[in-house]
């Protein structure tokens, strides 16, 4: 069974399946997943935990063992298996088939993965376990759903944001769901109860936005100046690699480029997004930026992405964060006159 992080709870509350496989790249929503099933765990007995990391040289056997022999303890125990990398190997990949195939009674086995890409979540012991029990996909919360949630998780603590309230810690936590809970939490430590103005917040938020370059390609999809140079600047500060930059902004003018094509030669853009196989969350974005330009647009871009390509690698003068900044801008659909060709 396949649930959303927020379909958790009441999963729980229905029955404890006796298999958990959490996966995904938010850390906050990964362990609140975590915390609220070993509640629930242990409401329903298992008073045993046992935490274990896979790492190389792991030993699925002596973990087999154990769990073929009954607790000592406790009538039923959870056993949390982090896997950091999402990948358990051969042996690992047996002994998940195994459990899914005969999980033991007094067992809850707990899976927290890494984000698993979409040849991951096909290997055998992935759909194995997403049969024998519950399989929770952990999504980061996108820059426009933040406020909401923002408005969401303050309502928990007792707080209602006022006007501008939400956005404005939206603005500072995007990207850094820990800082912005962290941050109601202090909300609500100071405040108490009640409704939260902009004079209460202003002036004590720092600015703890955190943003990759995969942030970067969307925010240029969507479109407008501001929102595409403050993420630059952030990676530019966190010293992310420009090569890294270029290779994300360069994907993306080379996708749009042939999918471009394509709807040049007649067919629909839906149809385009569909054939190419874009995920289902990110056809807006990507169909809002097709229709920005037609394939010459694109080529164009793609044609700065290798002068970019040539600044990074000193073959040419200039400044690669400068002609990074260009072609964000560029694939954003912002037309800067000191962004033309050099």
């Amino acid at each position: 069974m396949q649930l959303y992080a927020n379909q958790l709870e009441a999963q729980l509350k229905r029955a404890l399946a006796p298999i958990y496989l959490l996966s995904g790249d938010e850390p906050l929503l990964l362990e609140e997943c975590c915390a609220a099933i070993r509640r629930a765990a242990q409401a329903q007995g298992c008073a045993e935990r046992q935490v274990l990391t896979v790492e190389p040289g792991f030993d699925w056997n002596g973990l087999y063992a154990s769990t073929r022999s009954l607790s000592l303890f406790a009538e039923r125990r959870l056993i949390e298996l982090r896997l950091p990398t999402g990948k358990p190997g051969e042996a690992g990949a047996k002994f998940l088939t195994q459990m899914a195939a005969a999980p033991p009674p007094d067992i809850v086995l707990l899976v927290v993965a890494g984000k698993l890409d979409k040849q991951a979540r096909a290997a055998k012991w992935v759909q194995a376990l997403e049969g024998a029990g519950v399989a929770v996909t952990v999504y980061p919360v996108e820059a426009e759903q933040l406020p909401a949630w923002i408005t969401q998780r303050m309502s928990r603590h007792g707080l209602k944001p006022g006007p501008g309230v939400a956005e404005l810690l939206a603005h500072h936590m995007e990207g850094n769901l820990l800082a912005a809970a962290q941050e109601i939490e202090k909300l609500a430590l100071l405040l108490g109860r009640g409704e939260v103005s902009l004079d209460d917040i202003e002036g004590n938020l720092g600015d703890n936005a955190r943003f990759s370059v995969f942030t970067l390609a969307d925010a240029c999809l969507r479109g407008g100046a501001a929102a595409i140079l403050r993420i630059l600047n952030s990676l530019r500060a966190e010293g992310v690699d420009p090569v890294l930059v270029l290779w994300a902004l360069a994907r993306e003018a080379r996708s749009l480029a042939q999918m471009s094509f394509q709807v040049a030669a007649g067919r629909a853009a839906a149809q385009v997004l569909e054939a190419q196989r874009v995920w289902a969350r990110r056809r807006p974005l990507v169909g809002n930026a097709l229709a920005r330009g037609r394939p010459g647009y694109w080529h164009a871009l793609l044609s700065r992405a290798a002068r970019t390509d040539r600044v990074i690698k000193g073959r040419l003068p200039g400044d690669a964060w400068r002609e990074l900044q260009c072609l964000a801008l560029a694939l954003g659909g912002v037309k800067v006159s000191s962004c033309g060709k050099q």
